[in-house]
């Protein structure tokens, strides 16, 4: 674990000299995100001040739903972003090279290429986040505890979906319009999936689970789900975890090395 620790810092390390060198576009890039942020946050504040509630939530509930949608999707970004680069790794006959290494291929191509620009976005909303919970009634210690479980829980459902971008990657050389998907359906929870109808509020949660990713830290947070939902939702993010690993097992025996 230190000697992964130590690889993970190191490659964590350069992704951030190579973002700081055009300190320009570093800049440039931030601010729209921020202000494309600053925008949905005035619909949101505007939107449920004049209706009150969104599917039984309060303004202050909803506001948390939305920036919880916006630290997962962030620290997703933030830890796999070097997905986004793996179709060139492919392509070229490149990812020969990291094969070889004496590490685990993921810690090159999932965990290799720490995004410095969501790590400062994912702070603020963790600070926007920290306000507006303690401002909702009724919040305990423990309720916390759990909200933050929560998103671990959701981070390693996200883990899932990138790897399984990855094998996907080396069995059809396509990554962009897959995360693409991902990121399209990530989208549908930024508000929660209660606003949905069924029988799709039950398929986005338990059979594409965003809902679990986005919306459940919440309603964990507002005392609102079981024993037995708990018991599912993690039992749902180490099976899908596991079967991306089995699917990248499956995909790394059949890659033929692309590049020419």
């Amino acid at each position: 674990m230190i000697k992964n620790l130590k690889i993970f810092w190191l490659f964590a390390t350069y992704s951030m000299k190579t973002t700081l060198q055009n300190k320009v576009g570093l800049v440039l890039f931030t601010l729209g995100k921020l202000i494309r942020f600053g925008t949905f946050f005035f619909f949101v504040f505007y939107l449920l001040s004049n209706t009150e509630l969104l599917a039984g939530y309060t303004l202050n509930q909803t506001i948390v739903f939305f920036l919880t949608y916006n630290i997962v999707d962030s620290l997703a970004q933030l830890l796999f972003r070097e997905v986004y680069r793996f179709r060139f790794l492919v392509v070229s006959g490149d990812l020969n090279t990291v094969l070889v290494k004496p590490y685990h291929p993921f810690m090159r191509i999932l965990v290799g290429g720490i995004d410095i620009m969501d790590a400062f976005i994912s702070v603020i909303y963790m600070i926007l986040v920290t306000y507006f919970i303690f401002q909702l009634p009724g919040i305990s210690w423990i309720n916390i505890l759990m909200y933050l479980l929560m998103i671990v829980n959701g981070l390693l459902i996200a883990a899932g979906f990138h790897i399984a971008v990855l094998a996907l990657g080396v069995l059809t050389t396509e990554v962009d319009h897959t995360v693409m998907i991902y990121r399209d359906m990530t989208r549908l929870a930024t508000f929660p999936v209660d606003i949905y109808k069924q029988p799709l509020q039950f398929i986005f949660t338990f059979i594409i689970p965003i809902g679990i990713m986005m919306t459940f830290p919440v309603k964990s947070l507002l005392n609102l789900l079981s024993p037995t939902i708990y018991a599912i939702c993690f039992t749902l993010s180490i099976t899908a975890f596991i079967s991306s690993i089995k699917l990248w097992d499956y995909a790394l025996k059949r890659y033929q090395s692309w590049g020419g």
